[in-house]
């Protein structure tokens, strides 16, 4: 008798939670989807405009690993340098207004989440924001520094550099975006294993696989030939993975439920 009310209550729990999501149309999930894209765009262009006045200083910024070693840029081109003002200042402009645009997304995606799912939004924005800064400001202090090093000074030692504004910014976004993005691997682990794709069981079971892709992954953006390098991109991405492992358990359907029950 008592296993039944329980399994009734649990029954009826579980019909209330799924009662707070409420129902879109396919045309208000694009209506609601515009609305987001629309406001992200508005949050970038204020981004990109209040950088725009600081543009000197961003170039700069942007420079000084290659000035570092004694070079500066040169362009080839009437509109390299407008160019390379106009991307540095977007390039800050999104981090700037990161924090709104992952704001809008994670509206966009609450409608389908559970009351007690929601209350992720702090951690989730926090998460996003702090990683991908952890993971770019690690590739402009230590990544860029020690490529430049090894592809100008020691592979280039026997001839001149002329390394050209659209070359460089190229090869510093690759960099700095690639770990930017690459840190973000617990926030997708996050949301695979929220909505139950994946487990922390699995993504152990397969830990020598993701082994193997992060070093494919590190081969593929690493700018340097060197094998060293390569491994100062893989190491931090294992890292994130036994973390994401960690951050699977925690969230996991399959917990959640255990620990409802326990209680």
């Amino acid at each position: 008798m008592v296993d039944s009310e329980d399994a009734i209550s649990k029954a009826r729990k579980a019909v209330n939670e799924r009662a707070e999501l409420p129902g879109m149309s396919l045309m208000e999930h694009l209506d609601e989807l515009r609305r987001r894209i629309v406001h992200s765009a508005a949050y970038l262009a204020v981004g990109f405009f209040v950088c725009w006045f600081f543009r000197d200083r961003i170039v700069a910024f942007l420079q000084a690993p290659l000035n570092k070693i004694g070079k500066s840029l040169v362009f080839t081109h009437p509109m390299d340098a407008l160019n390379l003002d106009l991307q540095a200042s977007l390039l800050a402009g999104a981090i700037l207004a990161s924090p709104f645009i992952l704001f809008q997304v994670w509206l966009f995606i609450a409608p389908g989440l559970y009351q007690k799912e929601r209350r992720f939004v702090v951690p989730f924005m926090g998460a996003t924001v702090g990683l991908f800064l952890t993971g770019a400001s690690f590739g402009y202090f230590f990544v860029l520094p020690a490529a430049i090093k090894i592809l100008i000074v020691d592979f280039g030692h026997n001839f001149t550099p002329m390394v050209t504004i659209e070359d460089y910014t190229s090869f510093f976004l690759s960099v700095i975006l690639g770990l930017g993005i690459s840190f973000e691997l617990p926030i997708l682990i996050f949301f695979l294993a929220l909505l139950g794709v994946v487990s922390p069981k699995f993504l152990w079971d397969n830990i020598r696989y993701a082994i193997l892709a992060v070093f494919l992954v590190a081969a593929i953006i690493t700018p340097s030939p060197d094998p060293w390098t390569m491994c100062i991109y893989a190491i931090p991405m294992l890292v994130l993975y036994l973390v994401g492992i960690g951050v699977a358990w925690w969230v996991h359907p399959s917990r959640r439920k255990a620990k409802e029950m326990a209680s």
